[in-house]
């Protein structure tokens, strides 16, 4: 029993590798590694977005207020235009009734009820790159208890048959 206490003690510990976040809302962006290797090449023109949309969803009204507050700061200091910003006035209520025995007694129940509160944003004329910046600072921080939706709405060109 000791020899493996002994052994234990001899190995070397594993060195962590780097963790990598996943961004699950992110488009495929061109690599910026590429553009600073060859100087003289064209990057790909950034995305135009007109309106982004931030959907809250969280147990804590208290709480999403501050992260609320947060975001508009945020966006302030990167000069984001900031548009609407509005909560539902009633939580949305699901409601789960349970018998309390397994077997019998029907008349005896439980009910359990979960309240969740919603709050939206709006943000203005942003491009892809600001946009990433933003949205990985405001990721980064988000609250235990919250859920972010974002809904971006993005500008194109207008095809060649309707230019004419």
């Amino acid at each position: 029993m000791l020899k493996w206490f002994n052994l234990a003690r001899t190995v070397i510990p594993v060195v962590p590798r780097p963790i990598h976040p996943v961004r699950w809302y992110s488009d495929v962006v061109a690599s910026t590694t590429n553009a600073i290797e060859q100087p003289g090449s064209i990057g790909v023109p950034d995305k135009l977005y007109s309106r982004v949309e931030l959907q809250m969803k969280g147990i804590d009204p208290e709480v999403m207020k501050s992260y609320a507050m947060y975001a508009k700061t945020a966006a302030e200091h990167l000069n984001i235009e900031v548009g609407k910003h509005w909560i539902m006035r009633k939580a949305a209520k699901d409601r789960l009734t349970l018998l309390k025995s397994v077997h019998i007694y029907k008349k005896h129940r439980v009910q359990y009820e979960v309240r969740n509160y919603y709050r939206f944003m709006h943000f203005h004329k942003l491009t892809g790159s600001t946009l990433d910046t933003f949205l990985e600072y405001i990721e980064r921080n988000l609250p235990e208890g919250i859920a972010l939706k974002v809904t971006k709405v993005e500008l194109q060109q207008l095809p060649e048959h309707l230019r004419k």
